[in-house]
């Protein structure tokens, strides 16, 4: 009977320790394995500007269609830089919309991103790759701040739906399971 409870507690340290190195082990794993917190992003689309430029306003949709907000981000740049497309897709405009210069291009899956302000190289009807220069910078966009020069809105909308942009180009956290079982 002795014997039998020292088993069993014998196996339940057992049960326990090896738990905790199989979660040291993945997460030690996922720590050397994954990707740098500032790596280049690994899925279909990538930053429209390079290097990776600050957020220097974030995303903030409004409940309705008809409140103030900011559907896009607005991306620290500087003037005649080389705007990229994110991912591949079509060119569906390019040119002025309220007096700035706009591209925009559409990618599978219904989603469209759109750049502002961007003096375009590319017309409507081109296929671009992602990476592929779209057009330059130019300053003047409302709200970049000092000392930021220049200002890149990026916006991403999935038909009519206004999406963060910045979902594209996120790397995905490591989560770990729980190991065992009770």
């Amino acid at each position: 009977m002795r014997d039998r409870r020292v088993m069993t507690k014998f196996g339940a340290i057992l049960r326990v320790l090896t738990a905790a190195v199989t979660a040291t082990t993945l997460l030690s794993a996922a720590v050397l394995l994954g990707p740098p917190a500032d790596a280049a992003p690994t899925g279909d689309f990538d930053w429209p500007l390079h290097p990776r430029p600050r957020v220097v306003r974030a995303f903030d949709n409004p409940e309705h269609d008809w409140l103030p907000g900011h559907r896009g981000v607005d991306l620290g740049g500087v003037p005649d830089e080389a705007v990229l497309s994110a991912g591949a897709g079509i060119v569906v405009f390019a040119g002025t919309v309220a007096g700035k210069p706009v591209v925009s291009v559409d990618h599978p899956g219904g989603l469209r991103t759109t750049y502002e302000p961007v003096t375009a190289r590319v017309t409507p009807g081109l296929r671009v790759g992602r990476g592929t220069v779209l057009g330059t910078l130019e300053p003047g966009h409302p709200g970049c701040i000092a000392p930021v020069a220049a200002c890149l809105h990026w916006g991403l909308r999935r038909d009519r739906e206004y999406l963060d942009p910045l979902g594209l180009v996120r790397v995905a956290p490591v989560r770990l399971e729980p190991v065992g079982g009770g």
